[in-house]
């Protein structure tokens, strides 16, 4: 009996996971093709101010490059604007480090702000009254992707338009642009300045 135990097969347990029979040939040894995410996102979370506070200046920033909403963050006089440049570095140190994407080429596609906490505590009134305060936190959560060829042909075109009266979508795309113009204040004198060096040159 017990020879006759020997001479059969093996049952091969469920728990065990059963190996391929190509394990070693050069097709599975190829590196596999790293897939890059269309979206990479950060998220902050008990942040200790209103969510209609948060969400003024995540509007003002959302649909922008990168850059310029980094660079329009440092300039906005809101206490919710360190907040909001800190989550927008943070997706794009994300988006660099962890899944390979270009940093010059993020533009912010989504900023939202969702409520969290709402704690209540006491709050002390004059003839021995008292009333409920409330401390309101919130949630900010900012995605970024990269510019589709077609966005970049679109900013390189509005660049080029300065004085077209540009649309909401258009102003976010390219919000600090220069418009090179001679002042109005300035032409007059200009003018004068050049007649007078005409005439002492004659």
């Amino acid at each position: 009996m017990l020879a006759n135990s020997s001479e059969e097969t093996p049952i091969s347990s469920p728990l065990n996971p059963v190996l391929s029979l190509g394990t070693g040939t050069a097709e599975d040894q190829k590196p596999k093709a790293v897939v890059k995410p269309s979206k990479v996102q950060a998220v902050l979370k008990g942040i200790k101010q209103s969510p209609k506070k948060v969400n003024l200046v995540a509007a003002l920033v959302r649909g922008m490059r990168v850059e310029d909403a980094l660079m329009q963050l440092q300039v906005t006089i809101k206490r919710a604007s360190k907040t909001v440049y800190q989550v927008i570095h943070s997706a794009r140190a994300n988006a660099a480090h962890n899944h390979g994407l270009d940093p010059d080429r993020l533009i912010v596609a989504e900023a939202f702000v969702g409520k969290g906490f709402y704690r209540k505590r006491a709050s002390i009134h004059g003839r021995g009254r008292s009333g409920v305060e409330v401390r309101p936190e919130c949630r900010l959560t900012v995605v970024v992707r990269e510019i589709t060829p077609e966005e970049e042909a679109e900013i390189a075109r509005l660049r080029v338009h300065n004085f077209r009266k540009l649309t909401k979508r258009e102003r976010r795309l390219v919000p600090h642009q220069l418009i090179e113009s001679t002042p109005i204040w300035g032409r007059k004198n200009k003018c004068s300045s050049q007649n007078s060096s005409t005439t002492t040159a004659a």
